[in-house]
């Protein structure tokens, strides 16, 4: 069976390596984590930073995207209002 490692670990090993500070092998042992394994996951780390400061762009693009649903929303919500009294005013029931 595999072990899996939580994010956080893999954050602070990697962090660790980042530093410089042991070995990568001293950290292998010390976290009985195949030194392989490790050197992935600071080359993901790395290949992934890139996008860590994009990240705000497309923060800004979902955010506009939210805003302009939320105000499509409340536009067919008052449509939607304007109709049902409409209906309240001639008698008829909107069941």
């Amino acid at each position: 069976m595999r072990k899996r490692h939580s994010p956080d670990l893999k954050t602070q090993i990697v962090l660790e390596m980042l530093k410089e500070q042991k070995t990568v092998s001293e950290l292998a042992s010390e976290y009985g984590i195949h030194p392989t394994q490790l050197h992935r996951w600071k080359n993901h780390v790395i290949a992934s930073m890139p996008q860590l400061f994009e990240r705000t762009d497309n923060v800004a693009a979902l955010k506009a995207d939210y805003e302009k649903k939320i105000e499509e929303l409340y536009t067919e919500i008052g449509r939607l209002t304007t109709q049902l009294a409409w209906l309240g005013k001639k008698g008829i029931r909107a069941d």
